[in-house]
C-alpha cells in the first residue's frame, strides 16, 4: 500500500492510547494502546506495538500486535509481524518467518457470532 493511499499516520516515536476509528487505511509505526473499529486497513509498521482488540476490515501486520484481532476481509503476516492473542478472519496470510501464537478462527462472522455459536455446541 503506497503511502499516499493512507488517511491517517501514528509515527515511529508516537504513544497513543484510546480508541481509534477511521474510515479508509491508517499506518501505525508507533506504540498504540486501545481500540481500534474500522471498516477499512490497518497496517501496522515493522517498529509499531499494539496492545488492545483491533476489529478492522483488512490488517497487514509487520510489528507486533498483542491482544485480539478480529479482521472482516483478510488478515496479512508478513515476515516480521508477531501476533500473540486471537485472531478471527476469513482469510489469512502468513509469511515464513512471522510468528503467531494463540487461537486462529477461520470465520467471516463476528467475534461474538463464534464465540455464541462454540457455547451452542458445548
Amino acid at each position: 500500500m503506497a503511502r499516499d493511499e493512507i488517511n491517517a499516520f501514528l509515527g515511529s516515536g508516537t504513544d497513543y492510547q484510546g480508541k481509534l476509528n477511521f474510515q479508509g487505511a491508517v499506518r501505525i509505526d508507533g506504540n498504540f494502546n486501545g481500540e481500534v473499529e474500522s471498516e477499512g486497513t490497518l497496517v501496522v509498521g515493522k517498529e509499531a506495538r499494539v496492545q488492545g482488540v483491533l476489529r478492522v476490515g483488512q490488517l497487514v501486520l509487520s510489528g507486533r500486535v498483542n491482544g485480539e484481532v478480529y479482521a472482516s476481509e483478510k488478515a496479512v503476516l508478513h515476515k516480521t509481524a508477531n501476533l500473540q492473542g486471537d485472531l478471527v478472519t476469513p482469510v489469512l496470510v502468513v509469511e515464513e518467518g512471522a510468528v503467531l501464537e494463540g487461537r486462529v478462527t477461520m470465520s467471516s462472522r463476528a467475534p461474538e457470532t463464534v464465540e455464541s455459536k462454540n457455547e451452542e455446541i458445548s
